[in-house]
């Protein structure tokens, strides 16, 4: 990184920009016009909390978001979750048999008609009758 670039973590976007601490504990500052150009990174940032971001310093207390370059690392944040959990799979099999007997027994099964659905949604979406 270079010396002007710093990590941060944006806590508040308001009115006339966002408030970010960075990483080594300073508050600073992000002009609207910077919020304004990167809105959806500044949005997912404020609702993560835990996300950090490059930022370039501009003067004092002031940073914009940084132009990612292709030799900087990315700095995970997080510990990527888990994709397999037998409890909650096992909870889900249950919840799904009890309710089973829900269905009417003289229209198809729910997950049918849903698909049945979906399909007749695509031929719209497609434009075609097939």
């Amino acid at each position: 990184m270079s010396p002007n670039r710093v990590r941060g973590v944006v806590i508040n976007v308001h009115a006339l920009g966002a408030t970010i601490r960075v990483e080594d504990g300073r508050l600073m500052s992000a002009p609207i016009g910077d919020v304004n150009a990167n809105r959806a990174a500044y949005t997912r940032a404020v609702g993560a909390r835990t996300a950090t971001l490059p930022f370039d310093v501009v003067g004092l207390r002031q940073v914009v978001l940084a132009k990612t370059r292709v030799d900087e690392p990315i700095i995970p944040t997080a510990v990527a979750p888990a994709l397999a959990d037998p409890a909650l799979e096992e909870q889900i099999t249950q919840y799904l048999k009890s309710t089973q007997e829900w269905a009417p027994p003289d229209l198809p099964a729910p997950f049918e008609r849903h698909l049945f659905r979906k399909n007749q949604r695509a031929k719209l979406f497609r434009g075609d009758g097939s």
